[in-house]
């Protein structure tokens, strides 16, 4: 009898296919649609996915200042970031960010779903939030991508 040998796959930067897709943030809960986006953005959606190589596609978002949170958390959740100076610790309810900068809310929950390295840096340049439904990224031909 002949012995099999499977080899496993490994990508690379050669062998790795990207695609790009375009979300409508359109009635999406934040947490839900930056989950299944981070997943796309790392790769975990595609057959020959490598932890340790970038493997991902790129994403847009559109209508960002059309999502929406479950429960209280539009009253009640709070955004912070600290300056760098004494007593420079800044806070906005999501409601604030919300009118103020909708893009923010999807790209710090995307971010903070990524690897903490620079492998997760690189995975962050694919994401490409905008507040409308308009965006400069037609001569990729994005691929509708539904949750």
């Amino acid at each position: 009898m002949s012995k099999l040998h499977f080899t496993t796959k490994h990508a690379n930067a050669a062998t790795v296919q990207r695609n790009w897709y375009v979300v409508d943030g359109t009635n999406q809960t934040v947490g839900r649609m930056c989950a299944r986006i981070a997943a796309i953005l790392r790769g975990k959606n595609k057959a020959y996915y490598t932890p340790h190589v970038d493997c991902g596609d790129y994403v847009i978002v559109t209508n960002a200042d059309k999502v929406k949170f479950t429960g209280n958390k539009m009253e009640e959740k709070v955004y912070d970031h600290f300056t760098g100076y004494p007593g420079g610790r800044k806070e906005e309810l999501a409601k604030d960010l919300l009118k103020r900068r909708p893009e923010v809310i999807i790209e710090r929950g995307v971010k903070g779903m990524l690897p903490k390295n620079r492998l997760g840096r690189k995975m962050y340049k694919k994401l490409f939030v905008y507040a409308g439904d308009q965006h400069p990224h037609t001569a990729q031909q994005p691929k509708e991508l539904k949750f």
